[in-house]
């Protein structure tokens, strides 16, 4: 084995491995996982395994929510022309798919517009040339979601022009409310008056909440008719489709909206989710949160990137038969070429932050532009910096003397704090703790790399720079039974605020060599049974492994982190953790 990576596998490759949840008593493994979790108690375990939905906070809670929907129905009852403004990611799009399902079930001689902004021609968020169009067009009521919230120029214009503005959004507020944008309302679940019980909805949570009071105030009733009911159920998976794509907790009713969502998506009756689930190469029965999040959303988010995300509305609204096929298909191929836009700008970025000592521990944050970079594409890029390097990370496109692109960060770091903290370099800026957009003079560039680096200097040590797998419990091989892995398996869905589960497994064999799997043979294939050679001797998968472990000798003794899964193909169930983590003992 080479002496660099045995030095690596001796102290893990993830180096930081945190126990601090893991429980000492002589309990049974889901016992021991739930603690973890701070599900201490049966009636706190029974809630989260299996929520309802009662337990959906009431929507009148969050601020100027019932004023919109009454304005909304007015809307409806004077024939006015409604426009609803999304923003061009899945989140964005599936919000501007709820509230025109629901506009449409209830009045459907109502005209409803819907309108995405162009992300290269237009940018993000609403903007006055929009405004004055949609104006022009006739649009009286103007509804935005899943942006807004900073849009105060395009709301002193709409209102110039008497157009009702209702703002629907999530990302950070303003802190005063003096703050906020002039319009008819602003819905936001933390707004500074705001006393919501749960300020984590994504985009598609908010409007969705207002779909349902739009409901029971059309019904004047709690109790909504059948057809109001089936569709309030089916538009649950839209709002899971956001939910898990704008990567919120799932946790509280994010967790209650993603479970009965994506339980819906076998019954939705949006033909163009068919159509997008079979473009996947997926089944109904195969969609879960992780083929949400690594099949469909990078399809819709892709036209956005690199075309128009009208289409990708046009595909969870209208489009039905031939031109759903159509559609779903051209998302496929889009997200194919987004994929080698993507591969070409990671390797360039890995190259620039290497040089440029941005991956050192004096350097705590990444900060690159580039001409050639496409700024659709950027915040992916990010992201996989991020995964790589553990700092945030923020890629620009270079052109006509501006940059433009986007920021990601960690936990524990909020990127938009830092943006405000170098506003003064910036032209534009929005988003939350985790993502966000910006634009700034290519003059001012090189002040904004010093302020943001100077910022995440100040705010992150270099411990904060090393990924931490969060360890659920230690475990024996022979403790991961089907039956226990099958409970196990109701946590989901998993995502941020409730990750997979990781087990530790300390002191286990290596039986025989391990080998590669997969087309290009990057895969390893493991198989392990406990030193003391008792007991049962499972495969373990690592995907993108062979490389990392392939010089493993057998018999081997290793410590491993995994993820409890099962494996089901043909009929038959086998137990098939996933590798996160190895360590040579």
């Amino acid at each position: 084995m080479p002496i660099q990576l045995e030095q690596q596998l001796n102290q893990g490759l993830t180096r930081t491995w945190d126990t601090s949840k893991i429980s000492s008593d002589s309990i049974n493994l889901i016992t021991r996982v739930m603690a973890a979790r701070n599900l201490h108690d049966q009636k706190s375990a029974n809630d989260f395994l299996n929520p309802t939905l009662a337990t959906l906070h009431n929507p009148s809670l969050i601020p100027d929510l019932d004023k919109a929907a009454q304005r909304i129905l007015a809307a409806i009852d004077k024939n006015e022309k409604i426009t609803i403004f999304g923003d061009y990611d899945v989140d964005g799009i599936t919000a501007t798919a709820i509230l025109y399902h629901i506009l449409n079930t209830i009045a459907p001689k109502t005209t409803v517009n819907t309108y995405i902004p162009h992300r290269l021609d237009e940018g993000y968020g609403l903007n006055k040339s929009a405004i004055d169009t949609l104006a022009d067009q006739g649009t009286k009521l103007l509804i935005t979601v899943d942006c807004g919230i900073t849009a105060n120029t395009p709301a002193l214009r709409a209102k110039e022009l008497g157009v009702d503005l209702i703002i629907t959004d999530h990302h950070n507020p303003p802190t005063n409310l003096d703050d906020m944008p002039d319009c008819y309302a602003v819905v936001h679940p933390r707004r500074p008056d705001s006393t919501y019980p749960f300020g984590e909805l994504c985009g598609a949570g908010v409007a969705y909440k207002l779909a349902w009071r739009i409901a029971t105030l059309h019904c004047k009733s709690e109790t909504v008719t059948p057809q109001l009911r089936t569709t309030l159920l089916d538009l649950l998976t839209l709002a899971a489709l956001g939910t898990i794509a704008d990567v919120v907790p799932l946790i509280d009713e994010n967790r209650t909206i993603t479970k009965f969502g994506l339980a819906k998506i076998k019954s939705t009756p949006i033909q163009g989710l068919h159509a997008l689930i079979h473009a996947s190469n997926l089944d109904t029965n195969q969609v879960d949160a992780e083929a949400v999040g690594f099949r469909l959303a990078p399809r819709l988010n892709a036209i956005g990137r690199l075309g128009h995300a009208a289409d990708a509305l046009e595909l969870m609204t209208t489009a039905t038969g031939n031109r759903a096929t159509e559609l779903a298909e051209q998302l496929s191929k889009l997200n194919d070429d987004r994929r080698a836009t993507e591969q070409r700008i990671l390797k360039q970025a890995l190259e620039m932050a290497q040089q440029q000592g941005m991956t050192s521990p004096d350097k705590r944050a990444i900060i690159l532009a580039h001409q050639d970079w496409h700024p659709g594409v950027v915040g992916i890029v990010c992201s996989r910096l991020v995964d790589r390097f553990a700092r945030p990370t923020i890629l620009m496109q270079r052109k006509d003397g501006l940059c433009k692109g986007s920021a990601r960060s960690i936990n524990g770091y909020s990127i938009h704090e830092a943006l405000e903290s170098a506003a003064t370099h910036l032209k534009t800026f929005g988003g939350h703790d985790m993502a966000a957009g910006l634009t700034c003079d290519e003059s001012n560039f090189q002040n904004l790399v010093e302020s943001i680096t100077h910022h995440a200097n100040t705010n992150l040590t270099p411990d904060d720079l090393t990924h931490t797998l969060k360890i659920d419990a230690i475990a024996k091989i022979d403790e991961l039974t089907e039956q226990t892995l099958t409970t196990l398996e109701n946590l989901a869905p998993f995502g941020a605020g409730n990750p997979r589960i990781k087990i530790l497994i300390q002191n286990a064999k290596i039986n025989g060599r391990p080998e590669p799997f997969g087309k290009t043979g990057t895969h390893l294939s493991l198989r392990v049974g406990d030193a003391d050679h008792k007991g049962q001797v499972i495969r373990i998968i690592g995907w993108s492994w062979w490389q990392k472990a392939r010089d493993i000798a057998p018999g081997s003794v290793v410590n491993l982190v995994i993820e409890p899964k099962l494996s089901r193909w043909n009929g038959r169930t086998r137990i098939e953790p996933i590798l996160n983590d190895l360590q040579l003992c």
